[in-house]
């Protein structure tokens, strides 16, 4: 019966995300203008994160609606960004109103006690933050990476394919701790994606637009504030490295040239590796997906070291090794 509804939601989200692809006009959705080596013009749509955001939202309408009403606060502000992102699709936004509109979403979040109230246990001793502090860090953490995953979003099928690799993750720490939430948030979150990645794989037929990055951006970054239950905060760092580690060196870059770090530009990791592979796309995807599978097994296998040994160095090495890498990314590209 379970393979029945994720089957049903996989078909969904493939025939809600056609649907859009072909009613996109009339949807007075935006086109992206893409030319290939082959000098041959297309135009894509966006708003694939629709078709997508509807299958999982239907998921919990149809099969798990007690899950919806217990936690409806969750859903609301995931909801909230998925209206921003559409309207976003439409119609541009300045990009200060989506983050006003994420921020108090994470502010709706935490009046709910769904927030980051502390930063670990460190050599012995639990990082509390007071309050006021706790809100200004989640407003910037969940922005933050939000907005990262949206910023990878630059070539056919990478932040759907990150992002599989990550709610992977989540997905089993829910299985392990027996955490229904963020089991099921997870997997039909996943399975609302393969669908969408199979016609956003290269040579794209729809792109997922704002109205999809920016709902799957916060849609981890729920899941990540709610497994912090089960693990140390740095392991987050490297079960969504890829995403993280490409907005801090974009940002440190802009900075450095003495430009907003917001300015929009082509110097992403993806832009970089796809000149480096000679503009082949599938290459510059693996890689990457790769790279996210690696960083994402260090952090599950860092997430028993670190549970079995609470006073240990264990989490100063892990965040230390984490600097050494965006160090090592940065010089690179």
């Amino acid at each position: 019966m379970f393979i029945l509804k994720l089957s049903l939601t996989l078909f969904l989200s493939y025939f809600f995300i056609k649907l859009i692809i072909k009613f996109a006009k009339n949807m007075y959705l935006h086109y992206s203008h893409i030319e290939h080596n082959t000098n041959k013009e297309r135009y894509i749509p966006v708003g694939g994160g629709i078709g997508f955001f509807l299958a999982f939202l239907s998921y919990f309408i149809l099969f798990e609606i007690d899950i919806l009403i217990e936690n409806w606060y969750i859903f609301f502000s995931i909801f909230l960004i998925f209206i921003i992102g559409i309207i976003d699709d439409i119609k541009d936004i300045k990009p200060y109103v989506k983050l006003i509109v994420i921020s108090l979403s994470v502010l709706f979040l935490f009046i709910y006690d769904i927030y980051i109230s502390n930063l670990g246990n460190w050599f012995g001793y639990q990082l509390d933050l007071p309050i006021f502090i706790a809100i200004i860090f989640n407003i910037f953490a969940i922005t933050g990476f939000t907005n990262a995953l949206n910023l990878i979003d630059g070539i056919d099928g990478l932040a759907a394919s990150i992002s599989i690799v990550i709610l992977i993750l989540f997905t089993i720490i829910g299985f392990e701790y027996n955490n229904t939430l963020i089991f099921t948030i997870s997997l039909i979150t996943i399975v609302s994606l393969i669908s969408f990645l199979f016609l956003n794989w290269y040579p794209a037929k729809i792109f997922m637009g704002d109205s999809g990055s920016l709902s799957l951006g916060f849609i981890i970054s729920i899941l990540a504030v709610l497994s912090l239950e089960y693990i140390h905060p740095v392991v987050i760092l490297y079960l969504t490295a890829i995403p993280i580690l490409d907005t801090l060196i974009v940002m440190t870059r802009r900075i450095r040239r003495g430009v907003s770090p917001f300015s929009p530009d082509k110097t992403h990791i993806h832009h970089i590796l796809v000149k480096f592979f000679d503009g082949r796309v599938k290459k510059t995807l693996f890689f990457l997906v790769i790279l996210q599978i690696i960083f994402s097994s260090i952090g599950y296998m860092l997430i028993d070291i670190i549970n079995r040994n609470h006073n240990s160095f264990a989490p100063f090495i892990a965040i230390v090794g984490f600097i050494l890498m965006f160090i090592v990314f940065y010089m690179i590209f």
